[in-house]
């Protein structure tokens, strides 16, 4: 791909870009936003550095690639009910989203993707790893894509008690913290389609899926495991190191991420927006 009006510096071989040469804050030509839409779905995840948004600038943003939802297990700021603000308190041990995962998983159409943008940062730590699901998938033997070409999993917010959210919703007084939400379950399968790419991806992952559609936990959990092992494979990642005003874009469909949680003792301040998505197939 030739980009005109960006500049883009893949981060690794396996995914992950960033982009230089553009204002977040503004509203963007249809050609530039065309530029960055193909370099997301070339590189599945970018970064931004350097911007400085307002939380309805980040929304704007974010809203140039789909509808935006809400978050189901976290009250939004004020004023802007499609923004999360993501916190890790220096008292806090546990980091929101503490596993490697996919959003969202067990509703019935899980986001496009997610923007996230940082606002304050600890003095060293706090990166997030990413996965590319397509190659996941690609690496499999040809008698395990047949296999899971026909299953289906069992995707639910409860899985471990929502230990993926820790201590981040354990307040009872938090704004938003509905317990019966914890029953939010969806099916899906196993490899998606990718709407944009036609490329297949692996759709599974150790923060949300369950179990196989027709399988009990005990017959599902070997496979599983090593499915979720598989997809992380360090050949399919990249490392972003976030720095104060960084946008991280990614696509959900067909990546996992995972925050490290190696900065104990100091603040972390991230604001969420979520596009909308479809139903996998």
């Amino acid at each position: 791909m030739t980009y005109r009006r960006i500049q883009v510096q893949p981060l690794s071989p396996a995914l992950g870009a960033e982009i230089s040469g553009v204002d977040l804050s503004q509203d963007l030509d249809p050609a530039v936003f065309a530029e960055i839409e193909s370099a997301f779905h070339q590189h599945l995840v970018v970064f931004f550095r350097d911007q400085n948004l307002s939380p309805a600038q980040e929304v704007a943003f974010a809203a140039r690639f789909g509808p935006v939802g809400r978050y189901p297990f976290a009250a939004p700021i004020e004023g802007h009910p499609e923004v999360v603000a993501i916190v890790k308190e220096p008292w806090q041990r546990t980091v929101f989203g503490g596993a490697w995962h996919s959003d969202t998983t067990y509703l019935e159409r899980p986001p496009l993707g997610s923007a996230l943008y940082a606002l304050e940062l600890p003095p060293l730590g706090g990166d997030t790893l990413f996965a590319n699901m397509y190659l996941a998938y690609d690496a499999l033997s040809e008698g395990m894509k047949s296999l899971l070409d026909g299953l289906r999993a069992i995707n639910t917010a409860g899985k471990d008690g929502g230990a993926v959210r820790g201590d981040h919703l354990a307040d009872d007084t938090m704004p938003g913290r509905n317990l019966d939400k914890m029953n939010l379950e969806a099916e899906h399968p196993v490899a998606r389609t990718h709407p944009v790419t036609g490329r297949k991806a692996l759709y599974v992952n150790r923060a949300h899926s369950l179990r196989f559609t027709g399988m009990t936990e005990a017959e599902s959990k070997p496979i599983l495991d090593f499915l979720c092992a598989h997809a992380v494979r360090e050949e399919f990642t990249c490392r972003f190191r976030w720095t104060q005003g960084a946008l991280a874009l990614w696509d959900n469909r067909c990546t996992q991420h995972y925050p490290v949680n190696d900065y104990h003792g100091h603040r972390r301040v991230m604001h969420r927006v979520t596009i909308e998505g479809e139903r996998p197939r």
